[in-house]
């Protein structure tokens, strides 16, 4: 085989993990229907998010934001890249709210932050999440991360070491980040403008084991999300982003989550390695009746597996 042939092959097999390639498009991606117009009929249900807070931006910008419980212990959750905080919202009735406070947090340019810009860089997000604890008067929170916000969960953790109480990660990219080559790049960043690019994404995410109305949802949810801004910059982030330093003296306790139809660069041996040689008191779990939005997939698994971890570090 030529050289070129084999860089050839070597780019196939790396969009293949990535969930990008040929085989990604194989997986049989249910048409993206438009919406039905709604009737005089139609019911909205309440929201279940009661007082949303909207981001602020400037030299003390906050991010938009949300509490719900009232209970003592209080877990400060982040969202990923083709979500904001809604990905959350079928977990909401799991949560035992008269011992747990959820603080939902979007970033710049997502949900109650869309109008919040910024260099959507991985300090600028860890800052902003902990500069809006300050603000709500939150000293010391477990903290729960998915997919990219995982790597910002990784950098609070480390920064802010005497805060943060329990790390809990669903689906997250590694501290090595997430690799990829320019053909991934190309593949990324067509995600955040096709509709088809993103249902192959979404697909292969989840094994192709859901139906047509499970991607018009998640697709809406994606497209509701965030500005194409925040999205670009936030790809840049967890591509190009790594932990690095003396990653062994987190204190915190973590707890990564994976689901076993995830792609295979989430649910891999090295993503597991990467994370066993970073913390090496880290803790794995695999969900296998979930792809990548376990929140979504097995919301009464998820909540589940956060009050428990919350309730081990006491």
């Amino acid at each position: 085989m030529t050289d070129s042939g084999e860089n050839q092959m070597k780019r196939r097999n790396l969009l293949k993990v990535l969930g990008l390639g040929a085989t990604a498009a194989m997986v049989t991606a249910p048409a993206v229907a438009q919406p039905a117009k709604p009737t005089a009929a139609s019911i909205v249900p309440p929201s279940p998010w009661p007082t949303p807070q909207p981001g602020t931006a400037g030299a003390t910008a906050s991010l938009g934001h949300c509490r719900i419980g009232s209970g003592p212990t209080v877990c400060v959750v982040l969202h990923e890249w083709l979500g904001d905080h809604v990905n959350w919202e079928p977990t909401l009735p799991y949560f035992d709210l008269s011992r747990h406070t959820l603080v939902f947090m979007d970033l710049r340019g997502y949900g109650w932050s869309r109008a919040v810009g910024g260099s959507y860089e991985l300090q600028e997000a860890a800052g902003d999440v902990l500069r809006t604890a300050d603000q709500l008067g939150i000293s010391r929170f477990h903290l729960v991360g998915h997919s990219m916000s995982g790597l910002v969960a990784q950098r609070i953790a480390l920064d802010a070491s005497d805060r943060i109480q329990s790390v809990t990660l669903f689906s997250p990219v590694p501290p090595t980040g997430f690799h990829a080559d320019d053909a991934a790049m190309r593949a990324l960043n067509a995600v955040i403008d096709d509709d088809e690019a993103a249902a192959r994404a979404i697909t292969a995410r989840t094994s192709g084991r859901y139906g047509t109305g499970w991607l018009q949802r998640k697709l809406k949810i994606a497209r509701d999300a965030a500005t194409p801004d925040a999205m670009r910059g936030y790809l840049k982030m967890f591509t190009t982003s790594a932990i690095t330093g003396d990653t062994q003296r987190l204190a915190a306790p973590m707890h990564v989550v994976n689901g076993a139809l995830d792609i295979a660069f989430y649910r891999g041996e090295a993503s597991h390695a990467a994370f066993a040689a970073a913390y090496p008191r880290a803790t794995l779990e695999t969900i296998d009746d979930a792809g990548h939005y376990s929140m979504l997939e097995t919301p009464v698994r998820v909540a589940s597996i956060i009050e428990k971890r919350v309730a081990a570090t006491g």
